[in-house]
Order: structure tokens, then sequence, then C-alpha cells
């Protein structure tokens, strides 16, 4: 879809810091909650978990359950969230399909839920590119390993 951020960045057209490139792309999330906040995106553009396949949709979580994994291995998280924003009353803002894999750690100071309600992230939360390929890296070399 020409107007879809992530359409973009599957296609090669807006940078990304990725983490797999695959039948899904794994990239970090520019303003993160925690360090290593990763999202999944399938890479057929579909609005809604219904338009998924089964095997989509099955798909999207083993990514995410692999970069749940990596995140431990890291040392980026003890657990993880898994959030998938179904729609405007949702407060989904990328109408692109897409699977948050949030680290979370025992000392966490912020909570989730005001994060993921939030239409859009503060400027505070962004991250520099440098950082965030950083993370991602990070991440593949427990995916690699």
């Amino acid at each position: 879809m020409a107007d879809c951020i992530f359409c973009a960045i599957c296609a090669g057209k807006a940078e990304a810091s990725v983490v797999i490139d695959d039948d899904y792309l794994a990239f970090m999330d520019i303003a993160p909650f925690a360090t290593g906040h990763t999202l999944i995106i399938p890479r057929r553009h579909v609005q809604r978990v219904a338009e998924l396949t089964s095997d989509e949709r099955a798909g999207l979580f083993e990514v995410g359950n692999r970069i749940g994994t990596a995140l431990r291995e890291a040392g980026l998280a003890e657990d993880v969230h898994f959030v998938l924003n179904d729609g405007d009353k949702a407060s989904q803002t990328v109408y692109h399909v897409h699977l948050h894999v949030v680290p979370r750690r025992s000392k966490d100071l912020r909570r989730l839920l005001p994060r993921v309600l939030t239409a859009f992230a503060p400027p505070l939360w962004r991250r520099r590119r440098t950082q965030l390929d950083a993370v991602a890296e990070r991440i593949r070399a427990k995916l690699d390993g």
C-alpha cells in the first residue's frame, strides 16, 4: 500500500533497524517502551488479524516467540509482553498488522498500559538509529547463535 510506512520499510524505501528479514519482517520500534521493543509484520499488507491466513497468524506468533527467546538470551528481558492492537478502537495507529514484542523486567518503572494506549509516542521515547541498530544486532546475534 502506497501510504503505509510498514510497506515502505518492507520495500526498502524507509529505514528500519532490522532483526529478521524473511517471510516476516522484524524491526526495532522507533519509540520503544523498553530497549529491545521489536515489531513483527507480515510482508503482505493486511490491516486486521482476520485478514491473515491461519498460517500467517501462526507464523507471526512463531517469529514473536523466537524474538522473545532472543531478548531473554541477550539479557534484555526477563519476560515479554506480546501486544497486537487490532483496529482503531484498540489503539492501532499503523494500519498494517504488527505484533509488538515488549521486553519486561521485574524493576520496570513504566507501566505498559498507558504506553500501549497512547496514540503516538512522545518524542522523548524516540531513539537514534545507531542505538536501534545496536540493539537489533544484539538480538540477531542470539537468533543466529
